[in-house]
């Protein structure tokens, strides 16, 4: 069973399509559907269901996925334990995170890394904090930077690197900021909110804190773009929560009586995985950073 052709298969598993496996391959289409041929003649199954644009496991397939994750983590593995006996870091490294730690907090630890490990390479897979888990969880991702869960899972380790405060907002022009002073949840819940989405570990936040208060939330608008929401309160449609680095000219803080709220960014990996060199590389210079003065944002 040939390997390349095992990572065809998952590829097309998770994307549900083989011109997207064959993206994230830097191959053509046509060399993935003979990957996935060939092994389907060695196991003398159909691994896939070809129905219009939509791509499905069989049985066959479905029985085939955990244990085609199992044989290519296992290689991984056994390379990463090789290389790292040369003591050198290097080979790539894949890191999840969210946009928004990606844009405010990621750039300075990306370059030290670099500059420190010029060798090594990060392949970066941007998407949601809740995302970035089932990433991890599957093996897709060796590292997550992410907002971390309220709630430990037994199955990952996380460490916690940045405090980030949450900070209620409104545009300068808004009602809630013309008044002055302090405000309470009850005066906000009186106005409509834009809101990252209430599944998300940020909204979760957010709407246990309503709910403890027998109140109800108006949400106007959701989105898991924090800058997207930014922009929207800034001209007026509702207020928000953002953490306290993304407040500008354009918003004013809306000091909310006897509330804080905080979240808390951080590393996320499976307990059960050990770490590349490249691995442990970048949390050094992560924690390092998170350290420093000069590079905290």
């Amino acid at each position: 069973m040939d390997i390349q052709n095992l990572q065809a298969f998952l590829l097309v598993a998770e994307e549900g399509s083989f011109s997207l496996a064959a993206e994230r391959l830097h191959l053509t289409q046509p060399a993935v559907s003979k990957r996935i041929a060939l092994l389907e003649q060695s196991l003398g199954s159909a691994l896939f269901d070809r129905i219009g644009r939509h791509t499905t496991l069989t049985e066959a397939g479905q029985a085939l996925l955990p244990h085609a994750r199992t044989i290519t983590q296992q290689l991984f593995s056994a390379e990463r334990a090789v290389r790292d006996l040369s003591g050198d870091v290097a080979g790539e490294l894949r890191l999840a995170t969210s946009h928004h730690i990606g844009l405010h907090r990621l750039p300075p630890v990306l370059s030290a890394f670099s500059k420190a490990h010029p060798a090594a390479h990060i392949d970066i897979e941007f998407t949601d904090s809740e995302q970035a888990y089932d990433l991890i969880m599957q093996g897709r991702s060796e590292l997550a930077v992410v907002t971390l869960a309220p709630e430990d899972d037994d199955s990952v380790i996380t460490r916690p690197i940045w405090p980030d405060p949450l900070v209620f907002m409104v545009a300068i022009d808004h009602p809630l900021a013309v008044t002055g002073g302090l405000c309470s949840l009850a005066d906000l819940a009186a106005h409509p909110a834009i809101l990252p989405g209430l599944n998300t570990y940020t909204g979760q936040i957010i709407k246990r804190l309503f709910a403890e208060h027998r109140l109800e939330l108006r949400v106007s608008m959701a989105t898991n773009y924090l800058e997207t929401i930014r922009m929207m309160a800034a001209v007026g449609l509702g207020w928000t929560v953002l953490p306290a680095t993304m407040l500008n000219d354009e918003l004013c803080a809306l000091p909310v009586r006897s509330i804080t709220l905080q979240r808390t960014l951080g590393l996320v990996y499976h307990r059960g995985r050990s770490l590349s060199r490249a691995a442990r590389a970048f949390i050094a210079v992560l924690e390092s950073c998170a350290n420093d003065p000069a590079v905290q944002r």
